[in-house]
């Protein structure tokens, strides 16, 4: 930055005037500092440069596949994450190990919460009701049944095993109608994943259906991206994404054959450890990569910077100590570089590193 520059100016000693003489301490002026020279180029000493840790790097003229940039969000895979939702109303309960927090690693089938099924007092009052006359009518049975097995000999066998069905019968109801009165949901994991988000306090009341928990796997996502022209989703030879400076590769799996909002959605997968730090939801560019060509020079996206008129702006090397700015065309590629149509040649020693602060030195 300029004020980086300025800071290295100020530490080379300065030159005493006449009325001051210091012995034969070395002289500098600003003439040795970075500063911006009438025709628009910097001049650069080696000290800064390097304590700029400046780079540059050769370009070659070669075919680029063209790219296009598309909007896109990260979205869930259905086969690596789940919702977990609650089946009925109800007041919701910790699990084994209490509510589960967000990015909190969790495993297949583990218990995550309880919901207590919500009735209404006439309801459960008359399940209360029902449980109570199938136990009467169970013990009537048992009594039969006790008085038939005295009798073995002279009652049919079928008697006896009518008897045995009708008390094994009445157990069972009972036990489906207590079930039903004191019985909870168990709310599970679908998948092994992580919580994305998480929707339960204790104490809360729910309602069937209503979203509780996300869980997903961070190192499988999928990308989706909206193209306006549906000839880009007809034309996919790759895609990528950029992730911290790193470009993510994607797999493309196919496009709507519906409009959403008058564009096409196309979907893309997206896996490994590059893009565990992705969030559902999350905005991202999409550079879809086509199998046109054009002729250009790759150039990292950290080399282009923007001049007082706003216009893309590439610096080169023209001699050891001094850079000029070109203004240059650009397509995009794949996030993490560019395409340079025009503006610069063959050879050309581009500024990779520190191009922000060469910028900003007026």
């Amino acid at each position: 930055m300029v004020a980086m520059a300025v800071a290295w100016c100020a530490a080379l000693p300065a030159a005493a005037d006449s009325g001051h003489d210091h012995g034969d301490a070395p002289t500098a002026t600003v003439a040795d500092g970075p500063r911006r020279l009438p025709d628009g180029s910097v001049f650069l000493p080696k000290p800064a440069q390097r304590q700029w840790q400046l780079r540059t790097l050769p370009v070659v003229q070669e075919p680029l596949a063209r790219s296009h940039e598309l909007a896109g969000r990260v979205v869930m895979d259905p086969n690596a994450g789940g919702k977990v939702q609650a089946l009925a109303a109800g007041r919701l309960e910790p699990g084994p190990k209490g509510f589960p927090h967000v990015g909190q690693a969790v495993r297949r089938g583990e218990v995550l919460a309880h919901v207590q099924p919500a009735s209404g007092a006439i309801e459960r009052s008359a399940q209360v009701a029902q449980v109570a006359e199938l136990r009467a009518a169970k013990g009537l049975a048992d009594k039969r049944l006790e008085r038939l097995r005295a009798l073995s000999e002279t009652v049919p066998r079928k008697e006896i095993e009518a008897l045995e069905s009708e008390s094994a019968g009445l157990s069972a109801r009972i036990a489906a109608l207590g079930g039903g009165l004191s019985g909870r949901d168990a709310l599970v994991s679908p998948v092994d994943g992580v919580i994305a988000s998480s929707n339960a306090v204790a104490g809360q009341v729910v309602d069937a259906r209503e979203l509780v928990f996300e869980v997903v796997d961070p190192r499988r996502l999928r990308i989706e991206a909206l193209a306006y022209d549906p000839a880009v989703a007809r034309d996919v030879a790759g895609a990528a994404i950029a992730v911290n400076g790193a470009q993510v590769p994607l797999a493309f799996l196919g496009a709507a054959r519906s409009l959403r909002e008058q564009a096409l959605p196309m979907l893309f997968a997206a896996s490994g450890s590059a893009v565990a730090g992705l969030a559902v939801g999350q905005p991202v560019a999409v550079f879809v990569r086509g199998r046109a060509t054009v002729q250009g020079l790759r150039v990292p996206a950290d080399a282009v910077v923007r001049n007082p008129a706003n216009q893309p702006v590439v610096w080169i090397k023209t001699a050891p100590e001094a850079f000029a700015p070109r203004v240059v065309t650009l397509e995009p590629l794949d996030g993490a570089t560019v395409a340079v149509t025009s503006g610069l040649a063959g050879g050309d020693r581009v500024v990779t590193r520190a191009a922000a602060l060469l910028n900003q030195i007026r």
